[in-house]
């Protein structure tokens, strides 16, 4: 037979189950949001850092160079994020702002 479990194990989970849920009713589109806006925002930087590689030349050479270290891991997720073929609608799949 195994123990009963803890009266305060039974609070605990109560507590983190309700904060899930808080967190999903309230902040999971503001986080959600937050990470769209930090994605778009990294990819016009990176436009202006290396967008040469896609022929949009923004920033002299010196600078794109000087910036190249920092931005070299993230260079093949950025070209193809970029280039690959979109709709006009892709950004805004499902959002029902209003609704």
């Amino acid at each position: 037979m195994s123990p009963a479990p803890a009266p305060i194990d039974a609070v605990q989970k109560w507590l983190t189950t309700v904060r899930e849920f808080l967190f999903g009713m309230f902040g999971y589109e503001l986080s959600h949001h937050a990470v769209e806006m930090r994605a778009s925002v990294e990819s016009l930087f990176m436009l202006a850092t290396v967008g040469d590689m896609i022929g949009v030349p923004i920033l002299p050479p010196y600078y794109s160079l000087r910036l190249l270290p920092y931005v070299v891991p993230q260079i093949a997720t950025w070209k193809r994020r970029v280039l690959r073929e979109k709709e006009f609608t892709d950004e805004h799949d499902y959002h029902l702002h209003g609704l």
